[in-house]
């Protein structure tokens, strides 16, 4: 048994050279984003390509902030309100509701978990004409409620988080809450909660990540002067000549705060992966 044990988790090295491969895949966008935004106007369009960066940055950022159509600092500072305020209420909720479908004893509880996971079913966009004409209803167009609002819970979110309470919660140390006189919300504060902490972390991240690279619903209900970031990223290559260096350097500066959160979160996410992975 140990033979065959040591057999199952030895590394091949045709495995590293797939491991390398695809990492270097899955940076060499960046990387090229980097390049591009160090990178003059008139040396991209060389050929060979350039693949090394430049010291252009700060002239081709500078001219991302002067550009008045795309209101780029607006935008950006946009995002992080929104994408914040999304995520927290997201985890919250989802964190609630998700223990309240896995460990409370309710009428309708089945029936409401499978109204829940039916609304995942629906494409977004059967949903943005009706939602379109509700911001209209009550005043939100061109306001940042309008794009906060209607995704302050995700049943994503609460589906997730009623799993994974599911299996890191056990029903006795519920019963050991109410033994000891805690009340509904104190259990949840002070047993569930720091149990979800690495499910939190994955879905606040995912959420995080999702809000801040949303462009078709702020298109739609903001304008160029009150922007999110991904569309004042649209409005920069809103031009007869696009000035791709000025482009990827605005879009460079969009990346970090997620490079930022997922180092927040990073070792809460292996955590919970590799937690999940030994309760499966």
């Amino acid at each position: 048994m140990n033979s065959a044990s040591q057999r199952l988790w030895r590394t091949s090295p045709l495995m590293y050279v797939a491991l390398v491969l695809a990492v270097l895949f899955s940076i060499y966008p960046f990387y090229y984003m980097v390049v591009i935004a160090t990178r003059s106007l008139d040396s991209i369009n060389d050929v060979p390509p350039p693949f090394t960066p430049a010291g252009s940055f700060g002239d081709n950022f500078g001219r991302a902030l002067d550009n008045e159509a795309a209101n780029f600092v607006t935008g950006l500072v946009n995002s992080l309100i929104v994408s914040t305020v999304v995520t927290v209420s997201v985890v919250i909720t989802g964190s609630l509701a998700g223990f309240a479908f896995a460990k409370l004893r309710f009428r309708g509880r089945n029936i409401l978990l499978l109204a829940i996971i039916v609304t995942m079913m629906i494409p977004t966009q059967l949903g943005l004409i009706p939602l379109w004409g509700m911001i209209q209803d009550f005043g939100w167009y061109d306001t940042l409620y309008a794009v906060t609002v209607p995704f302050l819970v995700s049943a994503f979110g609460v589906f997730m988080m009623r799993q994974y309470a599911t299996q890191a919660i056990s029903d006795e140390l519920i019963e050991a809450g109410r033994v000891d006189g805690a009340s509904t919300f104190r259990i949840f504060w002070n047993i569930v909660l720091p149990a979800l902490r690495p499910a939190a972390a994955v879905l606040g991240l995912l959420t995080f990540m999702e809000t801040w690279n949303s462009y078709l619903w702020p298109y739609a209900v903001l304008t160029p002067e009150n922007p999110t970031l991904q569309v004042s990223l649209a409005f920069l290559s809103y031009a007869y000549y696009t000035d791709y260096s000025q482009v990827f350097a605005a879009t460079a500066v969009g990346t970090v705060p997620l490079v930022l959160v997922f180092i927040l979160f990073g070792r809460q996410i292996i955590g919970g992966i590799m937690e999940g992975a030994v309760k499966s």
